[in-house]
């Protein structure tokens, strides 16, 4: 009994936290946006031009650009998850009144389904639903705290200061004398690349050496892509 109530209590924990981190995953992805837009564009503009004054303008603007979009997005994303988990817990909250049993019975066969016998499964549903039928429901069935619902706001604000964040280091060093600015500007990103994709792989409990590879490559080809772009239409155009 005591055993089948620890392993229920650990899922409920392990579906908030989750969710707690929803904020910080947010975040992470802001930061790896931020690097790589910023240095793509700046790369991109120092290729064409070497008027700084040039280059500061369109990072900037690529940094207050991407910041509030990132936010914009990920409020309306995030939005869009926190209405359906209130749907979710109202539906619930609706079949408890009317059907008790009948969710009852249903926790019953889920606590089955983990390897309870019936008996055990049924005396555990009992004493889990006693005190708050509604939060056991909404955690066990649905990984949702009750307490604890996906908020917008704080994924929006941690997106957008993230995005800020990783935006500022391609932003500072593209504004170094060439052509030290270019390979000052790679390795950089380059570092910070590696932290936010080993970053968000322990965040999903994966290997990070993939994800540090992946994000690295992906965004120094970014960087390349844009800087010869740059180049090319700087000798053209000029």
């Amino acid at each position: 009994m005591t055993s089948a109530a620890e392993v229920v209590h650990e899922h409920g924990d392990t579906e908030g936290l989750g969710n707690r981190l929803n904020w910080l995953r947010a975040g992470v992805l802001g930061a790896n946006d931020g690097i790589v837009s910023t240095a793509g564009i700046v790369m991109g503009v120092a290729g064409a031009v070497d008027d700084r004054s040039a280059i500061l303008i369109a990072g900037v603007a690529a940094l207050v650009a991407g910041a509030l979009s990132m936010a914009a997005g990920e409020y309306v994303s995030v939005s869009t998850q926190r209405d359906a988990e209130l749907a979710l817990i109202e539906a619930e909250r609706h079949d408890l009144e009317r059907m008790p049993e009948e969710e009852l019975d249903h926790l019953t066969e889920m606590l089955e389904e983990k390897g309870l016998s019936p008996e055990v499964a049924r005396q555990a549903a009992i004493q889990m639903t006693a005190k708050d039928d509604l939060r056991t429901h909404a955690e066990f069935e649905f990984g949702i705290d009750i307490d604890d619902v996906t908020r917008p706001w704080n994924a929006a604000l941690a997106s957008m200061v993230s995005f800020s964040l990783g935006a500022l280091l391609p932003l500072l060093t593209i504004l170094l004398p060439a052509p030290e600015r270019f390979f000052v500007t790679a390795i950089a990103v380059a570092a910070a690349l590696a932290l936010t994709g080993w970053a968000s792989a322990k965040l999903g409990y994966a290997s990070p050496w993939p994800a540090v590879v992946r994000n690295v490559l992906g965004g120094v080809f970014a960087m390349g892509v844009t800087l010869l772009v740059g180049s090319l239409l700087g000798t053209r155009i000029g």
